[in-house]
């Protein structure tokens, strides 16, 4: 009996390093001098709420307040600033994990897209606390462009875990 679609396929179990390899890659991203560019998404954020709906026991919240904090003192920020947005993203993202993995990936996006938001906004007030200078609405395409990039996200992160297709499984019995 043959799968019917891609997404009967089952997935093998995920690797902590490669958890670990991919969230350092994201924050390498935010590093980059993008500041120009205000569409540009935090990737630290979404590859946290990526692998806070799809792997709970490697990453949660106390994953978020380290790159949380890592990325403060990169940004140069308010200290915090960052840790509390991710620590909510990641919190609300694990509370609605097992809702969102019922969706498809367009329908994902849509529940993603909050949550994305929820990171700016809460970076938004922390800066705006204080009296700083605050950043115009382009501050808040990012999110939008993360969203866009739910799909290929997901597809380029769970390529490692597709099991190859058996060869005994399309043979007539």
């Amino acid at each position: 009996m043959q799968p019917t679609s891609s997404s009967s396929r089952i997935l093998q179990p995920v690797r902590p390093w490669y958890i670990l390899i991919t969230l350092l890659a994201a924050l390498l991203l935010n590093f980059l001098p993008t500041s120009a560019w205000p569409w540009m998404p935090d990737w630290a954020a979404l590859l946290l709420i990526f692998w806070s709906i799809r792997e709970q026991r490697y990453v949660g919240m106390g994953s978020g307040f380290i790159f949380g904090l890592a990325m403060d003192v990169a940004d140069s920020s308010l200290m915090g600033q960052h840790a509390l947005a991710y620590v909510l993203a990641i919190y609300a993202a694990s509370a609605l994990s097992r809702r969102i993995l019922w969706f498809p990936l367009g329908q994902q996006a849509l529940h993603i897209l909050p949550l994305l938001l929820l990171v700016q906004l809460v970076q938004f007030s922390v800066r705006a606390m204080p009296g700083a200078i605050l950043p115009g609405l382009s501050f808040f395409a990012g999110p939008f462009v993360g969203a866009l990039l739910w799909l290929p996200l997901t597809f380029i992160l769970l390529l490692p875990q597709y099991q190859p297709v058996d060869r005994d499984a399309n043979r007539p019995i």
